[in-house]
């Protein structure tokens, strides 16, 4: 699996969530450093769980459609 980048925008904004995070449950105050470092941290270590998840995810969709189209092909099958 490929390493996960974001975008500068995205990462700041998720660097900024986990800051008011901090602030508003923990009381705590998060600098933008650690901020980034625990976004790293988190896209590393979790970032493939999700990852994952969401392909299994698309996985049974493409499985349930796929079985969908089988089931209209064998609607217009012709009697031979």
């Amino acid at each position: 699996m490929t390493e996960i980048v974001l975008e500068p925008k995205t990462k700041q904004s998720m660097v900024a969530a986990l800051q008011r995070y901090f602030e508003e449950e923990l009381d705590s105050e998060l600098g933008q450093f650690d901020g980034e470092f625990l976004l790293d941290f988190l896209s590393k270590k979790l970032g493939p769980v999700y990852y994952n998840q969401g392909i299994a995810d698309a996985q049974k969709v493409m499985e349930r459609k796929i079985m969908d189209i089988s089931d209209e092909l064998y609607e217009i099958e012709k009697i031979v």
